[in-house]
């Protein structure tokens, strides 16, 4: 009850009416950038909202509090986390959008990132035919062209809030400036000389001497970039004068985004994939995100295996889903794409029978060599951040976006205060050659012009056995983020944990190529030996992912729990 009472009070509930038509932002305000503490897990009777900011957080609870819903609450946190969280948040890169209106309407917006009109699939490669990735990673030609204002608009009429009202928290943010935390501090400095070199003008990230926690971040040209959102709407990014800044920063670094494909750039409405888990059912996102099929790949593939009586993190339990998991990768990397360039046969992928014989070669005692599992014969991004929320009449909301890598390209739009993706490097830039995050890709995932890249970003949602709202989750992480997704619905659904804690155990992920287990610090080690005696071979690495989950309990409350795995907080009343 204590933490509930903190977010309260922390948003500012008792603020007058009178209030309510000035800004929220300010000392003593709903959200105060100069005064704020992460709030990790907290149980609200209404509305939740859980992402990777403190001020994003509030910002949405305070939406909805001022009488917007779920959307609106949605395209506020995503404006805010593109001034507070540089790192990920964005208008510089793109994701997707998967929500459950309360009258039971799924939606999935594809507001990814494409290749400009002049990309090619050889691209990257050198004279020899090697691949470059330093050039699908850092500098203007790794920039996709941005899809993130798009899906702010797109988004929109589910809204009830006028546009203007919702984008003004993040401009009052990067115009007046907020104080940064210890983390933010540390990943500008790591940053700063990336930035530099890959900038043609300087920008707010970088100052003489090094940042620290408490620093006030002003990002005056941001705050000018999204005014010109404000007024005039989506063509305030894509024409006129932000277009030009981002065209004429392109040009002083090979990159090839032209104003045409700014002009042209379109959201996507794609069908959601639902499918049935026991009693529950399981909303995702369908290609060009391979999240969704990944999990319903996994999910399906223990469906019928008593793995609950197994316990959480047992050597059983986990060599199963391990073993899931290479299966899954491996159909990804044969088999997904855009389907508007690439046939993906999502209903063999889905099928039961394809599912079951996917799984026909599992042996419970020993791993199974990644080398002896190759994709199903079919005849026909790690700094992403995500945003899950809730509003009082069921309007569920889960959205991940991402500019790709930290800070994606590192290339700041000089005079537009934003940074841009560095999403080119998702494609597979040659047949074999593995992107940042180690993934493979073939000739489903190669580059054409106008085409999305594959994406594992996994925003999902459950419902119970009434087909009442159960879940809203997600998470960053690149090729992690399907298995972090994974084992969240399986803490949850199977192993009946709570919120915090399916958030916040450690994790680990298998991927199919490089064949090792990742595992977090904290994975037991008794647990790691038993594998190990099994045929797995392990490597143990940084955190993965960060995960925001809402659980809906009986009684109707929401239990929110941000990762603690950054500076992510939960807000809501």
């Amino acid at each position: 009850m204590k933490k509930q009472f903190i977010s309260f009070i922390a948003l500012g509930i008792l603020i007058s009416p009178a209030v309510l038509s000035q800004s929220i932002v300010g000392a003593g305000k709903a959200v105060d950038p100069y005064h704020y503490t992460s709030i990790k897990t907290a149980t609200f009777s209404k509305v939740a909202v859980a992402s990777a900011h403190p001020l994003a957080s509030l910002a949405g609870a305070a939406m909805m509090k001022q009488g917007g819903n779920a959307f609106d609450a949605a395209i506020t946190t995503q404006l805010v986390l593109a001034v507070v969280y540089p790192g990920a948040g964005n208008i510089g890169g793109g994701g997707f959008l998967v929500a459950r209106k309360k009258d039971g309407e799924n939606i999935s917006i594809d507001f990814r990132e494409t290749a400009p009109a002049h990309a090619g699939r050889d691209m990257y490669l050198d004279k020899n035919g090697n691949a470059q990735t330093d050039l699908s990673q850092n500098g203007r030609l790794a920039v996709g062209v941005p899809g993130s204002v798009a899906g702010l608009f797109a988004t929109l009429p589910y809204a009830k809030l006028p546009f203007k009202q919702l984008i003004q928290p993040a401009i009052d943010i990067a115009e007046k400036g907020f104080v940064i935390t210890a983390r933010e501090a540390a990943g500008l400095n790591a940053t700063r000389e990336a930035f530099l070199k890959n900038s043609s003008a300087p920008s707010a990230f970088v100052k003489v001497t090094p940042w620290k926690a408490g620093d006030t971040l002003i990002q005056k040209d941001l705050a000018e970039t999204l005014k010109r959102i404000r007024d005039k709407g989506q063509s305030g990014f894509y024409e006129g004068k932000t277009a030009e800044l981002i065209v004429e920063e392109m040009k002083k670094g090979h990159g090839i985004i032209t104003m045409e494909d700014l002009k042209n750039y379109k959201v996507k409405f794609r069908k959601a994939l639902v499918f049935p888990y026991k009693k529950y059912s399981i909303i995702g996102m369908p290609p060009p995100s391979s999240g969704g099929i990944i999990v319903w790949q996994m999910m399906k593939m223990i469906e019928h295996k008593p793995i609950a009586s197994y316990g959480f993190q047992s050597a059983k339990s986990v060599q199963l889903m391990v073993e899931t998991e290479r299966r899954a990768f491996a159909d990804r990397a044969e088999h997904m794409g855009d389907p508007d360039f690439w046939k993906v046969p999502l209903q063999t992928l889905t099928s039961d029978s394809y599912i079951q014989s996917r799984m026909a070669d599992y042996d419970s005692t020993k791993a199974t060599p990644s080398k002896y599992v190759q994709a199903g014969k079919i005849k026909e991004s790690e700094e992403t951040t995500h945003i899950s929320i809730i509003d009082s009449d069921g309007n569920m909301v889960t959205i991940t976006t991402t500019l790709n890598g930290g800070y994606g390209s590192r290339t700041v739009v000089a005079g537009a205060g934003f940074l841009l993706n560095n999403e080119m490097d998702d494609f597979s830039i040659k047949p074999g050659v593995p992107n940042m995050y180690g993934a493979i890709g073939g000739e489903a995932n190669a580059i054409q012009p106008g085409k999305r890249m594959l994406s594992s970003m996994t925003p999902t949602l459950v419902l119970d056995k009434n087909k009442q709202p159960l879940m809203v989750c997600g998470t960053p992480g690149g090729t992690t983020i399907p298995t972090s997704v994974y084992q969240t619905l399986v803490n949850v659904l199977e192993f009946n944990m709570s919120a915090t804690d399916a958030v916040n155990k450690p994790k680990f992920h298998h991927q199919w190529l490089p064949d090792v287990v990742y595992v977090e610090p904290g994975f037991p080690k008794n647990i790691r030996d038993q594998l190990q005696q099994m045929g797995y071979s392990f490597i143990e690495r940084p955190a993965i992912g960060r995960t925001e989950v809402i659980k809906i309990l009986k009684d109707g409350k929401r239990e929110t729990a941000a990762d603690s795995r950054g500076d992510d907080s939960v807000a809501g009343f």
